[in-house]
C-alpha cells in the first residue's frame, strides 16, 4: 500500500514546485511515485506536472474540489481517497503526493487521507505568518518556510521568522528552503524518508 504524503499551504507558496523538485530525487532513490493535485474548478497544477516531463502523465490526477480547498483534504476527503485508490490499483506506487489547493493557514489534512503531511509558507507573504499560529503551521508533521532568498527583497526578518517558528513548533521539525534549485529540496526528501518512507527505502 502506498504511503500518502500531503502537501498544503497558501496560494503561491511553492507547493507545485516542491512536487516537481521531489520527483527526480524519488526516482533516483528507487521510490515509485504518483501525484494528486487539488484545485477549485481547474486541473491547472495537474497539467503543469504532466507537462514537466518528470513523471508519466498517467500517474498524475487532478481533483476539482468545487469548494473551499480544505474541504477535500479534511472535511470530506472521499474524492481524494478515491483518486489515491485508483492510482494504487493501477500503478502500485510506493508514494502518493497529494497537493492541496491553495488555502489559508487553517488548512489541515485528514488522517483518513494521508499518513504524513507538510505545510508550506513563504517569506514573501510576511514575516508574521508563524506568529499567527495557524493550524497548518502548528500541526503539520513538517513546516517548510520557502523562498528564503526573497527575504532581503521584501523586508522580511529571517532571524525573527526562525525564532517564531521555533517557538510555535518546539517539538516538530521545520525547514527553511529555496526551491528554485535542486539542492533546496534534498532536506525535505530526507525528512520524508526518515519519517514516512524509511521502510520503503531500506527495503
Amino acid at each position: 500500500m502506498a504511503v500518502r504524503i500531503g502537501i498544503g499551504g497558501p496560494v503561491g507558496c511553492g507547493k507545485t514546485r516542491l512536487v516537481e523538485r521531489l520527483l527526480p530525487i524519488c526516482k533516483d532513490a528507487g521510490v515509485s511515485v504518483a501525484v494528486i493535485t487539488n484545485d477549485l474548478v481547474t486541473a491547472e497544477d495537474a497539467e503543469r506536472v504532466r507537462r514537466s516531463g518528470l513523471i508519466d502523465p498517467d500517474r498524475v490526477l487532478g481533483v476539482e474540489s468545487g469548494a473551499c480547498p480544505h474541504t477535500a483534504i479534511r472535511e470530506d476527503p472521499s474524492v481524494n481517497i478515491e483518486a489515491a485508490e485508483y492510482l494504487e490499483s493501477r500503478f502500485s506506487p510506493d508514494l502518493i503526493l497529494i497537493e492541496s489547493g491553495g488555502d489559508n493557514l487553517a488548512a489541515t489534512f485528514s488522517s483518513e487521507l494521508v499518513d504524513w503531511w507538510a505545510f508550506v509558507i513563504d517569506v514573501s507573504a510576511g514575516d508574521d505568518i508563524p506568529r499567527k499560529r495557524g493550524l497548518g503551521v502548528l500541526r503539520a508533521d513538517l513546516l517548510i518556510v520557502n523562498k528564503i532568498d526573497l527575504a532581503p527583497h521584501v523586508d522580511a526578518d529571517l532571524d525573527r521568522i526562525r525564532q517564531d517558528v521555533a517557538a510555535a513548533r518546539p517539538d516538530r521539525p521545520s525547514l527553511f528552503t529555496d526551491l528554485r534549485g535542486d539542492r533546496g529540496v534534498r532536506p525535505v526528501f530526507d525528512e520524508i524518508a526518515r519519517s514516512a518512507l524509511f521502510h520503503r527505502i531500506a527495503g
